[in-house]
């Protein structure tokens, strides 16, 4: 995948302020799911403060492209990356070009006019384990002598999740219950999680299909990646401690799976591809299906990440929401291609729409830890913030936001918008 026109650093939108936006200037193009008001959800694509109907443009012959009368993206991205190529060129022509501008403005909203919805109908989910300072710092609160299992440096690690309660950004998170044992505890009780957690993860969304039985080759596995997104996958860590042996995470993760509601594009994180850090000393070489050296050399990802928290107090007050971590993608030890080169070794059959999610994304240190267990271990070193209170887990009412930046030498930034999510009281207890 190699970049061209529409990357140019330079090149610049008749859209007023998208220029300078942070985020969506034209050398991204995101595209999402959008309504205002009662109106039905439909295609857009978001440019600095407005979203473009695509929907729209598309009845009167603007802009074309497989299912943008729809309302999610299944249609567009089964398609496969070649009709995602050519609509972010036709959108990019249209946006460049200020004799366009009077046929285009009808269709361009202002952003806070609208409400942002799932991109897709998710068909499946997979959540894989690739962060491998998380991996690390995980494994030492269970196993300090042996923190990674064996497996860990042969194959990406990954679980199917529940794909009904994935929901867009803003989305409230409900307080879950479940099963949990105290340690001192013979039996267990059903209450609601007090080891309430985030997960900062990035989300792979799938165009194209292969059909069951038919793996994807490494070499061609970018090809079925239609795009990203921030992906914040909850956790409630007492229930998770009691319930995950011997299969792993049930109700400790259902609950909800919260995305950023943008996906941006293959195409425009092209700019960002960077070399994969290399394995160190002593780790094993992978079997030849995870192994591909233009992958090694540029298949990760220059992408600046980072969350913040807001509590209750913390807004009536009207202060700032607080930095609980910073780092970067080049923390993931396996690629999102050997993710899916190795999730199709078996011949499963990835359809568009499904979401592969990469795991928590730890850096080396503590300032780029990328979940609540790790930030306070365990909650054993609550974190102060400014108003006085501490956090050792997420507590009602706190609000916590993801934030994504592409930044590579010579390229104009883009962002993935934020990932939000608010926690709201657990619900009166089942029997």
């Amino acid at each position: 995948m190699s970049t061209d026109h529409t990357h140019d650093p330079r090149a610049s939108t008749w859209v007023p302020g998208a220029d300078s936006h942070a985020d969506f200037p034209v050398q991204n193009l995101p595209l999402g799911v959008f309504s205002v008001g009662s109106g039905r959800p439909r295609i857009g694509c978001a440019i600095g403060d407005y979203v473009l109907d695509l929907s729209a443009m598309a009845a009167p012959g603007l802009i074309a492209g497989d299912g943008l009368d729809e309302d999610s993206l299944n249609t567009l991205f089964a398609a496969g990356r070649t009709g995602l190529t050519r609509l972010r060129h036709a959108l990019f022509a249209v946006l460049t070009d200020a004799g366009k501008m009077d046929a285009v403005l009808p269709h361009l909203i202002p952003a806070a006019h609208c409400a942002m919805h799932m991109p897709f109908r998710v068909g499946d989910y997979t959540d894989f384990y690739v962060g491998i300072h998380h991996a690390m710092n995980i494994g030492k609160q269970f196993r300090p002598d042996s923190p990674l299992l064996p497996n860990y440096k042969h194959l990406p690690i990954g679980y199917h999740g529940r794909a009904s309660s994935i929901r867009a950004s803003g989305a409230p998170l409900i307080r879950p219950c479940g099963q949990v044992k105290a340690a001192d505890a013979d039996t267990p009780a059903l209450k609601p999680t007090e080891r309430l957690d985030f997960e900062l993860e990035l989300g792979l969304w799938i165009a194209g299909e292969n059909a069951l039985g038919e793996a994807v080759a490494i070499n061609r596995a970018w090809d079925r990646i239609g795009g990203m997104c921030l992906l914040n996958d909850w956790s409630a860590r007492d229930v998770q401690g009691w319930e995950y042996q011997p299969l792993g995470p049930f109700l400790a993760k259902n609950f909800l799976s919260t995305v950023s509601p943008w996906v941006v594009t293959a195409d425009a994180l092209a700019p960002f591809r960077t070399a994969q850090q290399p394995r160190p000393g002593g780790d094993p070489q992978p079997l030849p299906y995870l192994r591909n050296a233009d992958d090694q050399a540029g298949g990760a990802l220059s992408l600046d990440l980072s969350v913040s928290i807001s509590t209750a107090k913390m807004r009536e007050a009207g202060m700032e929401p607080a930095v609980l971590s910073e780092s970067t993608a080049g923390s993931m030890y396996w690629t999102p291609a050997q993710m899916i080169a190795h999730h199709t070794v078996n011949g499963c059959n990835l359809r568009a729409g499904d979401l592969l999610g990469t795991g928590t994304i730890s850096g080396p240190d503590a300032s780029a830890f990328g979940s609540m267990a790790e930030i306070t271990l365990g909650g054993k070193q609550p974190i102060p913030l400014p108003t006085g209170e501490t956090r050792g887990f997420l507590e009602d009412g706190d609000e916590v936001t993801l934030f994504a930046a592409a930044r590579a030498p010579g390229a104009r930034a883009i962002g993935f918008g934020p990932c939000r999510g608010t926690v709201c009281p657990a619900r009166s207890l089942a029997g």
